[in-house]
């Protein structure tokens, strides 16, 4: 058992619980003393309150030295540290707070609009640049014309408080992840898994705040656990459904189609896992295809007419800011960390869904630090993945695969 094993299950598993509860506490407070993000300063100021319960309550289990409703806490802790704030902003947004949601959240309900006004949730280049300096922003939207499905009920009903697309971000968050949960045995590492998932300060603020990346997140887990329980097409739907909300979910795609064509699940997972996005993307692409192009592929990559915000400090992003020529250089390392993930992937494709779930944390992990453009949150991507990898690992023995044995060594080649 590894040192970081050991730390993990430390008085059955409690003394990270407090480490975890204790810095989330902290993290949440100094967010809302200091943060410059108005959102995220309100989430802080009720976050923290529910974070430090968790933590008074995990340290009374340590002293009584009783390991008990650890996941019971965790849902508990997510209830105040993420949906209780979410709630209090979308009701105050709905009031009259115009400091009460992130930038994606208004994209993601323009997008509904636009989808039912117009057949398309995008903003041709020439109706962006028609719009004052200020807007064209929040014009663009680049997501996938799924994600327009989160802004229907405020183009529907108004301005109220469940239209908000936050609201309905959570309410599939939810129901993907309780979908996963009871598909896998409980255990220590699912705990930790779901508190990943859920109470981790980087997921919490997302959701709160902003939201639209837990959705695609919680699809692309129950996706590994229907690959591990052997469910494969259903397992397609998820992570179909995933990429049609957001192209960050087409890593996870590629992977678990490797995985599904080694275990000869491929005709299985395939046709979801393709179809839905090529299905949710016809209709917008046949209305403007130029608009979807504008949107989803010159915008992100820095041809818009307007700049990505996304520029946290991370590799990527300063090599591109301080080197002559930078940004033709964060692509180029990207594109060789990606082929060199690619080989590996397609020499020694994973037979388990445990090894998959490494295979799309560690891609991920690096496309985040090299992208040239990027956002510090995006990191729930890759640790969600990572520690779901054990709780797949440690609740299925078998191969997901008929053929693939038990001593299948592709669990160890990450």
């Amino acid at each position: 058992m590894t040192l970081l094993a050991r730390l993990d299950r430390a008085r059955g598993g409690l003394a990270a619980d407090a480490a975890l509860y204790g810095l989330a506490a902290a993290f949440a407070l100094v967010t809302a003393l200091t943060s410059t993000l108005l959102p995220h300063r309100a989430w802080g100021a009720v976050a923290a309150w529910a974070y430090l319960g968790a933590f008074l309550v995990v340290a009374g289990q340590l002293v009584l030295r009783r390991a008990r409703w650890r996941m019971a806490l965790t849902w508990v802790a997510w209830a105040g540290a993420a949906i209780l704030p979410l709630v209090i902003q979308a009701v105050q947004r709905a009031g009259g707070r115009t400091d009460r949601a992130q930038e994606e959240v208004l994209v993601a309900e323009h997008m509904g609009e636009r989808l039912g006004d117009t057949g398309t949730p995008y903003l041709g280049h020439d109706a962006i640049a028609a719009l004052p300096p200020g807007e064209q922003l929040l014009g663009y939207a680049p997501y996938q014309p799924g994600m327009a499905v989160f802004g229907l009920p405020r183009a529907a009903f108004g301005d109220v408080w469940w239209t908000d697309a936050r609201i309905w971000f959570a309410v599939a968050t939810a129901a993907a992840l309780v979908a996963a949960i009871r598909l896998l045995p409980g255990g220590g590492s699912l705990v930790r898994a779901v508190q990943f998932a859920t109470v981790l300060p980087i997921c919490a603020l997302t959701l709160a705040t902003g939201g639209d990346d837990l959705p695609v997140l919680a699809l692309a887990l129950l996706a590994l656990t229907l690959c591990a329980r052997g469910r494969y097409g259903a397992a397609g739907l998820a992570v179909g459904a995933a990429a049609s909300l957001k192209l960050f979910a087409l890593p996870i795609v590629v992977v678990l189609a490797v995985l599904a064509v080694a275990t000869g699940n491929g005709r299985r997972l395939l046709p979801g896992a393709l179809g839905l996005p090529v299905l949710t993307l016809l209709p917008a692409f046949l209305v403007d295809g130029d608009a979807f192009v504008e949107n989803v592929i010159r915008f992100p990559l820095g041809h818009g007419l307007v700049t990505s915000p996304a520029q946290s400090p991370f590799p990527g992003y300063l090599i591109t800011q301080t080197v002559p020529g930078g940004r033709y250089v964060a692509i180029g390392l990207l594109v060789a960390v990606a082929a060199a993930i690619a080989v590996v992937l397609f020499r020694r494709p994973p037979r388990m869904a445990a090894a998959a779930a490494r295979f799309c944390g560690y891609g991920l992990l690096a496309a985040i630090l090299l992208m040239p453009t990027t956002r510090f949150g995006y990191l729930l991507y890759p640790l969600a993945l990572l520690v779901w990898a054990p709780a797949l690992g440690a609740a299925l023995s078998r191969p997901t695969g008929s053929k693939a044995p038990h001593g299948d060594t592709a669990l160890y080649r990450l």
